[in-house]
């Protein structure tokens, strides 16, 4: 049985590794809190915001995110992939995701504004009509994809093979387009 917690703030809080499991958290805020140690488990978080918050290498493990945002947060290696698939939405603003895995997640009612996304994983991963707005895209992998109608516009850094993403439609800058050409070991000034 999972406990309820309803708008509730914490702030400046370093949680171990099994302290929020089975927690179900509703409207609540945290505020420059830890939670590298934790192994989340059977966690709801819903109306949710972390702000300035360090996630880095935290276990998430059948956790539900349904609207939630992170700002100005460090989640450095996380494993989305394993979070509930049949609601996620989270929005990233201005976060260090680097060399966190969002594979197969359906990302349609995500966001990602300035934040670094250096080598993340989205392969196989929907991200149609998703903005990436000013974000660093270095080596971020989108085999499999489907980036249909996706913003690359602000973007940089990316490298997309369009013969095993579909970009259907998605918008790129003139001085970025290089990164679609890649694959071909060719010059492009």
């Amino acid at each position: 049985m999972s406990e309820y917690i309803a708008d509730k703030n914490y702030q400046d809080l370093v949680f171990t590794e099994n302290e929020l499991n089975y927690k179900e958290f509703e409207g609540c805020t945290f505020i420059n809190c830890v939670f590298s140690a934790c192994s989340f488990k059977a966690n709801a978080f819903i109306d949710c915001f972390f702000l300035g918050c360090n996630f880095n290498d935290a276990q998430i493990n059948h956790v539900s995110f349904r609207t939630v945002l992170f700002k100005n947060c460090e989640i450095k290696g996380v494993n989305f992939a394993m979070c509930d698939r049949k609601i996620f939405e989270v929005n990233f603003e201005n976060c260090v995701l680097n060399f966190s895995k969002f594979y197969s997640l359906n990302l349609k009612n995500a966001s990602f504004i300035k934040s670094s996304l250096v080598a993340v994983d989205f392969m196989d991963a929907l991200i149609s009509g998703l903005h990436f707005i000013e974000c660093d895209l270095y080596r971020a992998e989108f085999s499999k994809a489907n980036a249909n109608k996706t913003n690359f516009v602000s973007s940089f850094n990316y490298s997309i093979d369009p013969t095993i993403t579909k970009i259907k439609k998605a918008q790129f800058s003139k001085n970025e387009v290089k990164g679609l050409l890649s694959k071909y070991d060719i010059l492009v000034y």
